[in-house]
């Protein structure tokens, strides 16, 4: 699979933050991204965060090759020491992502051992010099995924002071989950629904430091709230939305780029993730690592239900293999089974 030459015809959005795909562990993995584009040919999608040890130590192939259709993309990183950080940086820009973006936001107990995420905002004056190290490394883009708060350290002027240190190493762009992180007696999952939302946190924050671009991430799951936040806000962050009911980034394509490079309908997604499908089976991609991001593809429609145990059957994948899709599609609603599947580019 080709993982950084240009993609043919993109045009980037005015505003590159406008619309996001959070970085997602053990989610937004590249069939994922890939996936996700063609949904959205505008939105700006991210890595699961990429430890720096796994890049300095591991396979950095691995986790960094991505395919070309994907770009924008960004590469999360997840350190707290700038010569280690500023190595893997480079990589990532070798790689030819278009943004770094460092994790300080994740509130589980590994990511706390290893000194990173959520723990850093305590740091300030360290995440500063990773950013201003990172900064002075690459040309590309440094930002920062940050929370409200830690703890019940959760007063406006926590998140304040810690976005003004980072503002004066040179960060601009700030991606911040409207939560606090507790780091002690909540679940990561419970960190994504326990602390409230507080949305003004972030407004207050864009008044606060105008010359910024602040991205809002965090419960956002209703298109017309998305849209009403963004006359506030430079940007919004879509997470567990992205899964659980993708075709909402079709949706806000079309909302705000316009109906141009949005696809039709749900039939040709699967048309074009079918051909995907084909070519990762060929170099040994698992049938399951392609069509898991795609079971919510028909949320709230007629047939989501038999389009989500198809595709998370074994034995169905087993039997059907490269042609999953296909098959599951042929269990769909008319609007999904009518149409033939024709060849098709993400980028039209």
């Amino acid at each position: 699979m080709i993982r950084n030459e240009p993609a043919q015809g993109a045009v980037a959005p005015i505003n590159p933050w406008r619309l996001c795909v959070a970085p997602m562990m053990d989610w937004t993995d590249r069939h994922c991204r890939y996936f996700h584009r063609v949904l959205s040919p505008h939105a700006r999608l991210y890595t699961e965060m990429v430890a720096t040890g796994a890049l300095i130590h591991g396979d950095a192939a691995r986790h960094l090759d991505f395919h070309r259709s994907e770009r924008p993309v960004a590469l999360q990183l997840g350190g707290s020491e700038p010569s280690e950080l500023v190595q893997c940086a480079r990589l990532g820009e070798r790689w030819g992502y278009s943004e770094i973006n460092l994790n300080c936001g994740c509130p589980s107990e590994r990511v706390q051992r290893g000194a990173f995420g959520a723990c850093l905002m305590a740091e300030p004056a360290a995440v500063a010099d990773c950013v201003k190290a990172m900064r002075d490394a690459v040309a590309v883009e440094v930002t920062v995924k940050h929370r409200i708060g830690i703890d019940r350290r959760d007063e406006y002027g926590f998140v304040r002071d810690f976005v003004g240190a980072l503002r004066g190493a040179g960060c601009s762009t700030f991606i911040v989950h409207a939560r606090s992180a507790w780091l002690t007696g909540l679940s990561p999952k419970e960190n994504r629904d326990v602390p409230p939302l507080r949305y003004q946190t972030v407004r207050q924050l864009k008044q606060d430091f105008p010359d910024c671009t602040f991205v809002l991430n965090g419960g956002l799951a209703d298109t017309e709230r998305i849209l009403h936040e963004l006359e506030q806000v430079d940007g919004v962050m879509l997470g567990r939305a992205a899964y659980q009911s993708p075709w909402m980034l079709a949706d806000l394509e079309r909302r705000l780029f316009g109906p141009e490079g949005a696809p039709e309908d749900e039939a040709e997604v699967v048309g074009i993730m079918s051909q995907y499908l084909e070519g990762a089976c060929s170099c040994g991609v698992p049938v399951r690592a392609v069509v898991r991001p795609m079971l919510g593809l028909l949320h709230g429609q007629r047939g989501a239900r038999t389009w989500r145990r198809l595709l998370s059957d074994p034995l169905f994948l087993q039997q059907h293999g490269k042609d999953s899709l296909r098959a599951a599609a042929a269990h769909a609603p008319p609007s999904v089974r009518s149409r033939a599947v024709r060849p098709a580019e993400i980028h039209r």
